[in-house]
């Protein structure tokens, strides 16, 4: 591995996306893109990531649990989801104790530990941010809106036609602002390196972070590719901001 310059890390979830193979690669001394074993492990794992972030931005209110219990300890309307996951994979709108109790039922034998989160009504977005010479930069915002389903869940991402999407987002500047900046700041302060994504949501003038994608996807019409095509960079030009992204490291 040591002959190689660069390892260009496009795995998505366990072992590319946790700080497993950041570990590998720190360990053999080998420069790769994106972001640190600590950084990679922290936004993989939500619970941690609030915990970390909660005195930096807007979170909405969070309870770990590990056993069924009756009730949503953060009342109703509210989110159920596991630590460790992507894709909306296990992730539940609960507006009763039924729906509540089915979600743990769901969630809990496979996972071991959920998040129950306070529900926020507001409009997803998510924010592509890159490592440039002359430092970070955050792309125009997306904002996603699905059109059948109650929020971005793994059929509105990967459904043809689900979802519309508008980049960039309709903000008026003050409010473009304060997404940008809130975005910014949890993946300065998670210590977050080279390109990634923040997604959150927007309601009442303020940006709740939900979480950050350490490893976005880079097809074409992926989501962070298409914010950097709004902000006039193709491509070609993007993967070769994040080579060089690499080399800023430690610099």
């Amino acid at each position: 591995m040591k002959e190689f310059d660069l390892v260009f890390n496009v795995l998505h979830g366990t072992f590319g996306e946790d700080g497993s193979l950041q570990s590998i690669l720190d360990f053999l001394g080998v420069r790769y893109t994106g972001s640190d074993a600590f950084s990679s492990m922290l936004c993989f794992d939500k619970l941690l990531a609030y915990r970390f972030l909660k005195d930096f931005v807007k979170i909405p209110n969070f309870v770990e649990v590990k056993e069924h219990i009756d009730s949503s300890p953060v009342g109703y309307p509210c989110v159920v989801k596991p630590r460790r996951e992507g894709s909306s994979i296990g992730v539940f709108i609960c507006e009763s104790d039924e729906e509540f109790q089915r979600a743990l039922k769901e969630d809990l034998p496979l996972y071991g530990s959920v998040i129950v989160q306070e529900y926020i009504p507001g409009r997803e977005m998510t924010v592509s941010i890159i490592e440039t010479e002359e430092g970070f930069k955050v792309l125009p915002i997306l904002e996603l809106r699905p059109k059948r389903r109650k929020f971005y869940d793994y059929i509105a991402k990967y459904t043809e036609g689900e979802t519309e999407f508008l980049l960039p987002a309709p903000l008026k500047p003050e409010e473009e602002q304060r997404v940008k900046e809130t975005a910014l700041r949890a993946f300065t302060e998670a210590g977050c390196r080279g390109f990634g994504r923040v997604d959150g949501i927007f309601f009442n003038g303020e940006f709740f972070f939900l979480e950050i994608n350490t490893v976005p996807g880079l097809t074409e019409l992926s989501d962070l590719p298409a914010s950097a095509k709004a902000a006039g960079i193709e491509f070609e030009e993007l993967i070769d901001i994040i080579i060089k992204s690499a080399f800023l490291k430690g610099e």
